[in-house]
């Protein structure tokens, strides 16, 4: 079991190394986490972009591009359809947005005719390292869907159930967060959660798999809350995901982690034939090196 960032490239030295297609490639702060990537042996990538401003940038930052394929991209709609082709002509096992607007991939990625569209749905999925905490967290979904409703928020929870399995977790302990325990009709994310945990029930999200909710922050993280509470919980204190109601909810929590927990992160997106590693220029270097590594053990746990 996977239970640090840093054990993720650990992981990914052994075994076959997977392809990252870059979308956008030509700027520093990407290039950048890339020779970091390389520098760790964790992937293999294909650059497609500007080839004057790769090779320029590369030459600034020591990146040898010698062994490295790159490929000329007229603007970034063409970087984006291209990343993402050589993804679905198995070219490449995984895509990371570059220098471009994160629309401008996402629209080639649901392209009906060559995209990485699936029957799900794109979800965001973070996962944090905090002192605070004994193993990795994970939380979904922050970062995209809004305001998911019940059936949104069941195909959330599969993509990070899916996204979760490659750190080798032999059971999946999953919170649905809500303000209180009780199932209240006029607060639905009580009413969701609690149909989610009927759903687990039934074997819906397959086995190996414990789904509880609705769940109080304090309740999920800590399992002296739920004992000074009184309530009986198998995912209390030990949960692995983190499923929130709306975006805010996650957004909030996600950055609360980041900013007040000094915490360790990588993000994905799922729900797509391959991950997308979709980093923020506000990212740390090593924030983007743990996305690229963490979007690399999916790619190889699907591949």
């Amino acid at each position: 079991m996977i239970k640090k960032l840093e054990d993720i490239l650990d992981e990914l030295k052994d075994g076959e190394r997977v392809v990252l297609s870059v979308a956008a490639a030509h700027d520093k702060e990407v290039l950048t986490s890339i020779k970091s990537a390389l520098d760790r042996g964790i992937i293999d990538p294909i650059l497609v972009g500007e080839l004057d401003k790769i090779n320029e940038i590369s030459k600034e930052i020591g990146l040898n591009l010698d062994n490295i394929r790159v490929i000329e991209g007229c603007g970034v709609e063409e970087c984006a359809k291209i990343a993402v082709k050589l993804v679905s002509s198995k070219e490449a096992d995984f895509v990371m947005k570059g220098i471009l607007d994160t629309s401008v991939l996402l629209k080639e990625v649901l392209n009906k005719e060559y995209g990485l569209r699936t029957d799900s749905l794109l979800s965001h999925v973070m996962i944090y390292e905090m002192e605070s905490y004994h193993k990795l967290l994970m939380l979904t979904d922050g970062g995209m869907n809004i305001s998911p409703d019940y059936l949104q928020k069941e195909k959330i929870l599969k993509n990070a159930i899916t996204a979760s399995k490659s750190l080798g977790l032999e059971t999946v302990k999953v919170a649905c967060l809500a303000a209180k325990e009780k199932v209240n009709p006029k607060m639905q994310a009580t009413v969701d959660a609690d149909m989610l945990s009927k759903k687990c029930e039934e074997g819906a999200f397959g086995e190996g798999v414990i789904v509880e909710g609705p769940l109080a922050f304090d309740i999920a993280v800590s399992k002296k809350a739920s004992e000074v509470k009184g309530f009986n919980s198998d995912v209390s204190g030990d949960a692995d995901i983190l499923l929130v109601p709306t975006i805010e909810v996650g957004n909030g929590i996600g950055k609360s982690f980041t900013y007040m927990a000094n915490a360790k992160s990588a993000g994905i997106i799922m729900g797509a034939k391959a991950p997308i590693v979709l980093v923020s220029r506000a990212d740390s270097h090593e924030s983007k090196l743990y996305s690229i590594a963490y979007g690399a053990l999916i790619a190889r746990n699907i591949k």
